[in-house]
């Protein structure tokens, strides 16, 4: 059984280190391809779509086609799709493979955490073992930004290769130890066959009604600077005018399809809407940061990419130190007032960072900022994602759960695209990088806000009852609880979203 944990909780730190490569590889990447900003970007917003895009539609899949083979299968294309972009000569080449690699940790995030559910016992065993796998995945972040520091130096190619034999070798592992999932007939040994409806239970054009609109707007935001060259301001109006349409469509698909990825009792059940705009925000400042701070620093004469990773390590570390007392803590104090502070620090550090003169010193200026920030993911991230989850019914906890990943993803994709839009709009005569740092505080902002709404509506809530429950005494003390047929509540998750 621990060697099945090696393999999940070490596909589970690939998954989240991936973000954390593209941080620092994304100016070498943008040199070498001599790609603008707008461009650029997409490496990060690439794997966002694809991961927070098809989430929903990876949950129907594994719940269709059973965890082992599509497990499986995801790692394939995930290694595949790595050495595919390590070779690539052309910039929409390695997007498609950075969106390929973020449908694949779609399959395998909530996959992993399920098999755990069904394999190991529930005590301490179980317990133990998602300790693990949630610390693998908050060391992931931290590790990526080492690694890709490292080896950006020499090529970034190398960055966004080495995925591929590890992944190789747990696909290797995993075929030897991930159990089947009750889809396998024990005499034939057989897998048993989809249900004849089983294109009708996916949703598929739910899905890329979803996905496409998500990419339409993307498209449309970092296509804003350009707008006013001849014909571009047509592309993009029609951009946003196609983002729109499909956004009307999949509404209108959801309201009538007999299996909705996005079930309406979902999106009504307990805090989830508040929490995932407040993850979403969150971590779309994250990442709104770390691609400013990336791009300055690397524009500065000796400081290049492994300096980069390592000068960016405050704003991670403290969520890979503190992973394993992420649950505790949230049982302690309650989510509300821990998502409320949780917002403060990271808001703080953004202006803080915003109102330095240019350019910014390192050890007063930038990294009290990473600090702040980091230890907001602290406090805040793991309160997230237990609120979100903490009053919805057992039966709606896994779409529940995959509603919220797909916000979190988004917010970094709406985040990324006007980052970057704005920047390459304020680069003439030099770089003004103030704009696009206002657009990051705002957004920390709204999380703020968020977080304070849910705090005073819950303290008033317990105020009205005589023998209320104390705040946060539906969240799980320590590990979470699993099911082990559908996606689970996470302990904690990493700076990029990712389940862990």
């Amino acid at each position: 059984m621990w060697g099945l944990l090696f393999v999940l909780a070490g596909n589970m730190l690939i998954d989240a280190l991936e973000v954390s490569v593209m941080v620092v590889a994304m100016p070498a990447i943008g040199d070498d391809l001599r790609l603008p900003m707008t461009e650029v970007q997409w490496a990060m917003t690439g794997f966002a779509l694809g991961f927070g895009g098809l989430m929903l539609l990876g949950g129907r899949i594994v719940e269709l086609l059973g965890r082992r083979p599509v497990y499986l299968i995801a790692l394939v294309a995930f290694a595949a799709a790595s050495v595919v972009a390590g070779l690539a000569e052309d910039a929409a080449l390695l997007m498609a493979t950075r969106f390929v690699k973020g449908f694949a940790a779609a399959l395998t995030a909530p996959t992993g955490l399920a098999i755990i559910g069904a394999v190991f016992a529930e005590g301490p065993d179980r317990n133990r073992a998602v300790s693990v796998y949630a610390l693998f995945g908050s060391c992931g972040f931290t590790a990526g930004l080492l690694l890709s520091g490292a080896l950006t130096e020499v090529s970034w190619r190398w960055a966004v290769a080495f995925p591929a034999p590890v992944v190789l070798l747990l696909f290797a592992l995993g075929v030897r130890l991930i159990p089947g999932d009750g889809r396998v007939r024990r005499r034939t040994g057989t897998a048993r066959r989809p249900p004849a409806d089983a294109l009708r239970r996916l949703d598929l054009l739910g899905a890329v009604t979803f996905t496409g609109a998500l990419l339409s707007l993307a498209f449309a935001i970092v296509s804003v600077p350009s707008a006013g060259a001849s014909g571009r301001g047509i592309r993009t109006a029609g951009c946003f005018v196609a983002a729109a349409a499909l956004l009307a469509a999949f509404v209108r698909i959801e309201r009538r399809a007999a299996h909705p990825l996005v079930r309406p009792s979902v999106l009504k059940a307990g805090a989830l809407p508040r929490s995932a705009l407040g993850a979403a925000a969150l971590n779309g400042s994250y990442l709104g940061l770390l691609f400013i701070i990336s791009f300055q620093l690397q524009s500065t004469p000796g400081r290049g990419p492994l300096w980069t990773g390592l000068a960016l390590l405050p704003a991670s570390a403290p969520l890979a130190v503190t992973a394993l007392w992420s649950g505790r803590m949230v049982s302690r104090f309650g989510a509300p007032w821990l998502i409320a502070l949780g917002g403060a620090l990271p808001l703080t550090g953004y202006l803080l960072y915003l109102l330095r003169p240019d350019p910014v010193p390192y050890a007063s200026g930038l990294l009290p900022t990473l600090l702040l920030v980091g230890a907001g993911f602290v406090l805040a991230f793991a309160a997230l994602n237990t609120q979100a989850t903490a009053g919805v019914p057992e039966a709606e906890r896994g779409p529940a759960v995959a509603t919220y990943q797909s916000a979190v993803q988004i917010g970094a994709v709406l985040m990324l695209t006007l980052v970057a839009a704005t920047v390459t709009a304020h680069q003439q005569p030099t770089p003004d990088l103030r704009p696009a740092m206002a657009l990051v505080s705002a957004a920390g902002l709204l999380g703020l806000v968020v977080g304070l709404a849910g705090a005073v509506a819950r303290t008033g809530r317990h105020d009205s009852r005589t023998n209320g429950p104390r705040a946060g005494g539906t969240e799980p003390h320590g590990a979470p609880d699993l099911e082990p047929n559908t996606s689970v509540r996470p302990s904690s998750t990493g700076p990029d979203g990712s389940r862990s």
